[in-house]
């Protein structure tokens, strides 16, 4: 794995503050979804450079991962200023994680 799921090292109101677009990716490292996914998630936002991506350990009582009720891993939420920019669950191509990424991106969303 290119980085490990690493338990909780920012709060919701940190998340909230961030300007750039980050996508929080909530998954566990001994998840098969999650490892299987790394490598279309890495391809994607590889052609974005501009997002930062902090994998987030999840599971049980992990307030984050609760506060964007993730309910599957792994999940991507894509987020600005505390808004939720775009969202996917259990990637199986890379299209789908760049898709959700140029959505982030553009700012004509907002």
């Amino acid at each position: 794995m290119a980085d490990v799921y690493k338990t909780e090292t920012i709060t919701r109101a940190e998340v909230d503050s961030l300007d750039g677009v980050t996508v929080l990716d909530f998954g566990t490292n001994w998840c098969g979804h999650c490892r299987s996914a790394e490598p279309h998630i890495e391809r994607a936002l590889a052609e974005y450079p501009q997002i930062n991506h902090i994998k987030v350990e999840d599971g049980p009582g992990r307030p984050l991962g609760r506060s964007y009720r993730v309910k599957l891993w792994p999940t991507l939420v894509f987020v600005r200023l505390g808004q939720e920019l775009a969202r996917v669950v259990r990637p199986t191509d890379a299209k789908v994680v760049g898709d959700a990424a140029a959505q982030a991106t553009n700012p004509l969303s907002d």
